[in-house]
């Protein structure tokens, strides 16, 4: 696996202007943002690199594409600064090893990663899955690995990487529909962005979604509600799928009601930021964020994330808000009970 494909001279007129200034979780003015990016990319020490709660933001603000997350990762893990603490980064890094052995069903040229996350089959069930639930993965041999991202271990994900994807290659997938954005983002951002090529086709859940609605647009029956829509720190590796939300909520009869946090101003669910920077943060990110939904008249929160939804679910629901997940949401609106329950 190749270096980080980083070029200097794109940042040679904005200079971490677009994404430390508007980083929602420092507050640099123009002047400031330019002097420690500069650090940054030269490799000296910065505050920036104590102060990131690693909610991916940057990644989508950078107008270059130039993977301004990434590298502090890279420059995190060079100094020896870790976002969280050591023993849950150990955990992480121990537990989702992949130790060469795996089994795997009916898995044909189409297939769902469930990458390691078991709530997922408990989603994949009825009408919109009824073609493919069989054929899938799941496991740590298949596990993107992005998570090491937050845990400033881009030496992991270089190391796993390959061996990850090659596994994939094995089972003669050509299209991969990516029930996690963190493995959609991996496929489509990350692994480019290292120089590793990916032999199949990621397709984001999304995607697959609205096709799926489409075959089934005689049975769907409008939902006439105000959604809020928690947006993850992992779209912003992929920030293009966005507009499926817009459409799969048009087709189901959804109103995305328009509020300060959400789209490229969207708070992260805090869970991380409660281990790294403590829980004064992590409640105020939380609350502004529920006060938000609330403020507009949101009836339901959709969650696209698992972790988002263990971290927030409970909370939003004692707002008064339905919380539900997209997959759960589009069930509904074709007369099928959702799989989550808070």
């Amino acid at each position: 696996m190749s270096g980080l494909k980083f070029d200097k001279t794109r940042c040679s007129n904005c200079k971490g202007i677009s994404c430390l200034v508007e980083c929602q979780y420092m507050d640099l003015d123009r002047e400031k943002a330019r002097t420690e990016w500069q650090k940054i990319v030269n490799g000296e020490d910065s505050f920036v690199l104590e102060a990131c709660t690693t909610c991916y933001a940057c990644e989508e603000y950078c107008p270059f594409g130039n993977h301004p997350f990434y590298l502090i990762v890279e420059r995190q893990e060079q100094k020896g600064i870790l976002p969280s603490p050591r023993p849950i980064i150990t955990m992480w890094i121990n537990q989702c090893e992949p130790v060469g052995r795996f089994m795997v069903g009916m898995v044909q040229e189409k297939a769902l990663s469930s990458c390691f996350l078991p709530a997922f089959g408990l989603l994949v069930g009825g009408k919109l899955f009824e073609d493919i639930a069989w054929s899938s993965i799941f496991g740590q041999e298949f596990f993107c690995n992005a998570v090491y991202l937050h845990y400033a271990r881009m030496s992991v994900i270089k190391e796993r990487l390959p061996r990850i994807i090659e596994n994939i290659q094995k089972q003669a997938i050509k299209e991969l529909i990516c029930l996690h954005d963190e493995c959609y983002g991996t496929f489509t951002s990350l692994a480019p962005a290292y120089g590793i090529e990916v032999p199949f086709k990621p397709i984001h859940y999304y995607e697959y979604l609205y096709d799926k609605l489409k075959e089934y647009k005689d049975e769907i029956k409008p939902l006439n509600v105000k959604v809020a829509y928690q947006r993850n720190c992992s779209v912003r590796l992929a920030p293009d799928t966005d507009h499926f939300v817009d459409d799969i909520f048009g087709l189901i009869g959804v109103d995305r009601v328009e509020r300060e946090y959400d789209r490229e101003n969207a708070l992260c669910c805090a869970e991380l930021i409660r281990m790294a920077k403590g829980y004064e943060l992590a409640d105020d990110v939380q609350k502004r964020n529920m006060d938000d939904m609330v403020k507009v008249g949101a009836e339901y929160c959709v969650f696209n994330c698992p972790a988002c939804w263990d971290s927030l679910a409970e909370k939003v629901a004692k707002r008064g808000i339905k919380p539900i997940h997209m997959i759960d949401i589009c069930k509904l609106a074709i007369g099928e009970k959702p799989a989550l329950e808070v």
